[in-house]
């Protein structure tokens, strides 16, 4: 549970950083780090434009519901519950986006964040 936790919140926060001038407004805010978050996917697993635009799609839902859940449920013990099921339905919807060959560049990429994370 603590590593799909761990994986969605770097998933969440990878774009933060690189956001910092956003307006006070959240939506313009999801949409740079989600467009942000897709750059960077792309990098490592080679989108093609209608991948691409599909993926940005699903970075901003998924941004939205990691919000969402956390504004709900912080600090609650269905907290790490729906942080599951997000990342759950992520992967999932992601995995009918890319291609078998991208989907592993995805994979390792994620791992090798996560390694370097945990250390």
């Amino acid at each position: 549970m603590k590593k799909v936790y761990m994986i969605t919140l770097l998933l969440a926060g990878l774009a933060t950083p690189l956001m910092s001038q956003a307006s006070g407004s959240d939506e313009p805010s999801l949409k740079g780090r989600a467009a942000v978050l897709t750059r960077r996917m792309s990098e490592t697993t080679k989108l093609d434009e209608g991948q691409y635009l599909k993926v940005k799609q699903l970075n901003l839902r998924m941004l939205s519901e990691v919000a969402d859940i956390k504004a709900r449920f912080a600090g609650t013990p269905a907290f790490d519950e729906h942080m599951a099921e997000v990342q759950m339905h992520y992967e999932w919807d992601l995995a009918a986006i890319l291609w078998p060959r991208q989907m592993a560049a995805y994979t390792q990429s994620k791992l090798n964040v996560t390694a370097f994370n945990g250390r």
